[in-house]
C-alpha cells in the first residue's frame, strides 16, 4: 500500500484526530469532512477498551488537571472515548470522503474491533514500540500499519518492524519524539535519513507534535514519505492535544508545502532559460558603442547594452561575440547580429 502510494515521490498524509472529537459523534464526523477536504489521504482516530487497559488503581486514581474531562482518570477517558456502534459509521464517512479509515488500537479487544470492522490502516502508538506480543497480533491481521519510534532504540525498533514483516505487512515507520507539544529545536529530523538506511523495505515517514508546518516539508526533503499531524477544529478547546494540533487553514498549508516540494526540485530545462517573458521585455540586447569596421575583430571595449522592442543577441551571450570579426561595417548604437559576424 504504502509503498505504492509513494512510489513517485507522492506523499501520504494522515491528519491525527486521536480523540480532539471529545466523545462527540457528530464532531468527528465533521472532522472527518473537513480535513478529508484539507487534503487528508487519511484520518486516524483512537481506540480502547479502557477498562481492559487500565488497572483498577490506574483506572480509578484521581485525576485533577485543567484538561480533566472527569474527577477520575478512567471516566476522564471514558468521556473521550467513541461508542463502538459508532465506528461502522465513521469507516463509511471515511468511505465517501475518499479518505482511508484509521485508528489506533491500545489493546487487544480494541485490535479485535478494528480488525472486524475492516480498519484500512492501524496505528502501532510510540507506547507500544517493542511490545512484541500485542505487535504480533497486529502482524498477523496483515493489515497496513504504521508504526512511530518515539522514545524507542534501535533494538526494540529493529524487532517490532522484524515481526510486522515477517507476516508480509506493508509498513510504514514514522520518527517520532515523544513530546507534546514539540519545540522545532528537539524534532530531530536527521533520523530520517537513519531510518532509511536501516529499513529500506518499509516506507519513511514522521509524526511530529511540533504546533508548525515547516517540519512537514523539511521532513520531505530528508526522505519521509507518510506524514501524521494532529488536527483540531480549535486549538483554544479544552483537552492536552489541541494546543500543538493545526486547525484546518494550517493543515491545509501542511499538506500543500509538502506536496510542493518534489516539484520544486527538478532544475528548470535549460532550453527554457533565458526565454522568460521578462528577459523578452527588459533584456539587453549586445550593441556597438563605436564604430566598428569590416575585418576588425571585436574587443570588449566595442561593446554594451540597450533594451529594444525586441531581443537581438542577448548581452549574456557577450563571450560569444567578443574575439569574432566584423563580416561588414557595423555603425555606433546599433544592435549586432550573429550574421555580422565571423564566428570561426
Amino acid at each position: 500500500m504504502f509503498k505504492e502510494i509513494t512510489k513517485n515521490g507522492e506523499p501520504f498524509i494522515i491528519a491525527e484526530i486521536g480523540q480532539n472529537h471529545q466523545g462527540d459523534l457528530d464532531r468527528a464526523r465533521e472532522y472527518i469532512k473537513i480535513f478529508a477536504d484539507a487534503g487528508a489521504d487519511a484520518v486516524k482516530f483512537q481506540t480502547r477498551d479502557n477498562k481492559y487497559l487500565f488497572a483498577e488503581e490506574a483506572y480509578s486514581k484521581s485525576y485533577d488537571s485543567e484538561n480533566a474531562f472527569a474527577e477520575t482518570y478512567g471516566a476522564h477517558r471514558e468521556k473521550l472515548e467513541l461508542n463502538l456502534e459508532w465506528l461502522p459509521i465513521l469507516r463509511e464517512d471515511c468511505l465517501k470522503n475518499n479518505v482511508k479509515f484509521m485508528s489506533t488500537p491500545f489493546d487487544e479487544p480494541s485490535l479485535k474491533v478494528l480488525e472486524d470492522l475492516g480498519v484500512d490502516i492501524i496505528k502501532i502508538a510510540s507506547f507500544d514500540l517493542g511490545n512484541l506480543p500485542f505487535i504480533n497480533k497486529i502482524a498477523k491481521t496483515k493489515i497496513p500499519v504504521v508504526i512511530s519510534i518515539g522514545g524507542g532504540n534501535e533494538d526494540q525498533i529493529d524487532a517490532s518492524i522484524k515481526i510486522l514483516t515477517q507476516f508480509g505487512s506493508d509498513v510504514a515507520v514514522l520518527h517520532c519524539v515523544s513530546e507534546y507539544p514539540c519545540e522545532f529545536d528537539r524534532l530531530g529530523l536527521d533520523s530520517i535519513k537513519s531510518l532509511k538506511s536501516l529499513f529500506p523495505n518499509c516506507t519513511i515517514g514522521s509524526s511530529d507534535h511540533f504546533n508548525g508546518t515547516l517540519s512537514g516539508p523539511v521532513a520531505y526533503m530528508l526522505g519521509a514519505r507518510v506524514f501524521e499531524k494532529h488536527v483540531t477544529l480549535n486549538r483554544a478547546w479544552k483537552g492536552t492535544d489541541h494546543s500543538f494540533a493545526l486547525e484546518p487553514a494550517g493543515f491545509r498549508s501542511f499538506v500543500r508545502d509538502i506536496k510542493r516540494v518534489r516539484h520544486m526540485l527538478p532544475p528548470k530545462p535549460k532550453d527554457d532559460l533565458g526565454k522568460e517573458f521578462v528577459f523578452q521585455k527588459l533584456g539587453k540586447s549586445i550593441i556597438a558603442i563605436k564604430d566598428i569596421a569590416r575585418g576588425e575583430v571585436i574587443k570588449l571595449d566595442d561593446l554594451s547594452g540597450k533594451i529594444f522592442n525586441q531581443t537581438h543577441i542577448p548581452v549574456r551571450e557577450s563571450n560569444r561575440v567578443i574575439g569574432t570579426t566584423a563580416k561588414e561595417d557595423i555603425a555606433s548604437g546599433t544592435p549586432i547580429t550573429y550574421e555580422q559576424l565571423s564566428l570561426d
